[in-house]
């Protein structure tokens, strides 16, 4: 083998070395989204047929049936775009600093389902929602200067997020103030 052709059999080896990396860390980015988002649906199963459905809510409201695709692609989505990050190596501070921050806005989301369904306070997850908002928009921030097309992912999320947020305060003003 020359020179020239052990450099691009190198080469081959390093491109599927990084994709099988990089379908790892996407694989674990979905599947730990995912446990969020199912154990965010188990708190919001225990009220949605009860004390949700007799909540006021306002005429832009979409149908129950909706959030669960939109959040499971959303969830897809996330943890494509974590794991595109954390792709680039862990061990680098820039990296594991972008992981824990969306670890954190995570947690929140997962917070937000527990606090609103679970205990039925739609004041505190108006509390919780804004917060998470500046987080996603922060993550977005820093994800593109690491992976635009990450950043790119989360797009849809923040946008629906925001959604929330007006679907979450209507709910506060049409049945707590």
């Amino acid at each position: 083998m020359t020179g020239v052709e052990k450099n691009i059999a190198d080469l081959k080896y390093l491109v599927l070395f990084m994709s099988k990396k990089l379908v790892f860390s996407i694989v674990v980015g979905v599947m730990v989204c995912l446990s969020v988002g199912f154990l965010a649906g188990q708190a919001t199963q225990t009220s949605v047929n009860t004390w949700y459905a007799s909540l006021e809510k306002s005429f832009f409201n979409p149908p129950n049936w909706i959030f669960a695709p939109v959040w499971t692609l959303l969830y897809l989505m996330m943890g494509i775009a974590v794991g595109r990050v954390w792709n680039y190596g862990i061990q680098h501070r820039c990296v594991k600093r972008l992981v824990y921050l969306f670890g954190f806005q995570l947690l929140l989301n997962g917070l937000w389902s527990i606090v609103f369904f679970g205990l039925r306070n739609p004041i505190g997850s108006l509390v919780v929602v804004v917060v998470l908002l500046f987080l996603i928009f922060r993550t977005i921030q820093q994800f593109r200067t690491v992976d635009l097309l990450a950043a790119r992912l989360l797009y849809p999320y923040l946008i629906w997020v925001s959604f929330a947020t007006f679907l979450n305060a209507e709910i506060v003003f049409l049945n707590f103030l």
